[in-house]
């Protein structure tokens, strides 16, 4: 299995969503910020928010996995990639998943 780099790229606050529906004080994740970097193949890496995880896991098992294209060729410019945002739909935080030429191993550190 390849390791694959998780880079936040984004993180936001849906302020109209937030209004209408939310916590008024309510800010941007706190948990992440941009430019934060994990590796994983298969667990959670430490510091990354289980929610995050959850909507994330398929696809950081399939570029580790070997994967190179999700949806067709039309979702993303090259291939080993993936876009995806966490499920807070008040506070999105965006992320790419890049697998890496790293071989995890069998006690890769997740």
């Amino acid at each position: 299995m390849k390791v694959v780099k998780i880079t936040v790229l984004d993180t936001s606050l849906r302020k109209d969503l937030v209004e209408k529906y939310g916590n008024p004080n309510l800010k941007p994740c706190g948990i992440l910020k941009a430019g934060d970097v994990f590796y994983a193949t298969n667990t959670c890496p430490k510091g990354l928010c289980d929610c995050a995880w959850r909507t994330m896991n398929q696809y950081v098992f399939g570029l580790s996995s070997g994967v190179k294209k999700f949806y067709g060729d039309d979702w993303t410019n090259r291939d080993g990639i993936a876009i995806v945002t966490c499920n807070d739909g008040f506070r999105p935080v965006t992320f790419l998943l890049e697998a890496t030429e790293e071989e995890a191993g069998p006690f890769y550190p997740d």
